[in-house]
């Protein structure tokens, strides 16, 4: 996100800082504008009410950033415990092998929940006011739990491909990446076609549109079926691509 400084020197060294640092290809192509909250100087309801409106678009796509961040960490947690020779002292006892990864998946599960239930809680602190009801309330933490369960699978298979928790975590960049090249920080109509094309067809639009309709009460159309649909399917790869890797790795 873009921040707009009344000093010169402070806007040129976040300008150098996300070149450094953060997707400075895909950023350059969306108008800043459009990423920018400025404070009214004047003060006025209308601008007030304009920024508001403004931050209750965005807090969708924070949640969901913030539970994809959360996810990824599963596949440094199951890489961490390989490494470390956990895994084997599991296999020593009467469980299930597959309870290793239900405990590291179920574990990312209540744990981004309630990290949702916070960023939400701050939201609300600082302007945000949502619209539903308590059933769309549910169903919009249902479609954000349906992605975290989604991702934390997905996550735990990439960490029993890495070697190593580093690794684990290079390969989760896509986590953190596109929520930034989806509808959660601007609009996709204001992208370049091609970079369009890629925002409205992957995993992340979807779940954000719901979740903002949910909440907010705008148009989810199609949306919904497409972010159980896009969950369900890398649940399911997720799932059965850590089983396999897990026997894999933990054969004797």
């Amino acid at each position: 996100m873009l921040l707009r400084f009344a000093d010169r020197h402070l806007l040129a060294s976040a300008a150098r800082a996300v070149d450094e640092h953060s997707l400075p290809a895909v950023v350059g192509q969306v108008d800043p504008e459009q990423l920018t909250l400025q404070v009214p100087s004047d003060g006025s309801a209308a601008e007030v009410k304009r920024l508001l409106d403004r931050f209750a678009d965005l807090v969708p796509g924070i949640i969901l950033l913030c539970a994809g961040f959360g996810a990824a960490t599963t596949a440094v947690s199951i890489s961490t415990d390989l490494a470390e020779g956990i895994v084997d002292r599991f296999r020593t006892m009467a469980i299930a092998r597959s309870a290793v990864l239900t405990g590291h998946v179920a574990e990312s599960l209540i744990r981004n929940l309630i990290t949702t239930g916070l960023v939400i809680v701050v939201a609300i602190a600082l302007g945000f006011r949502p619209t539903a009801e308590p059933l769309r309330w549910l169903a919009a933490l249902g479609v954000i739990a349906m992605f975290v369960l989604a991702l934390s699978w997905l996550a735990a298979a990439l960490g029993l491909i890495a070697r190593n928790p580093e690794a684990a975590n290079g390969f989760t960049f896509a986590f953190m990446f596109l929520p930034y090249v989806s509808s959660a920080f601007v609009p996709t109509a204001s992208m370049p076609s091609w970079l369009h094309a890629f925002a409205e067809n992957q995993p992340v639009t979807p779940v954000i549109e719901t979740v903002r309709g949910l909440l907010m009460g705008t148009p989810i159309g199609d949306s919904a079926l497409l972010a159980m649909l896009w969950c369900a399917g890398i649940a399911v790869a997720g799932y059965l691509a850590a089983g396999a890797l897990f026997r894999r790795r933990t054969r004797t």
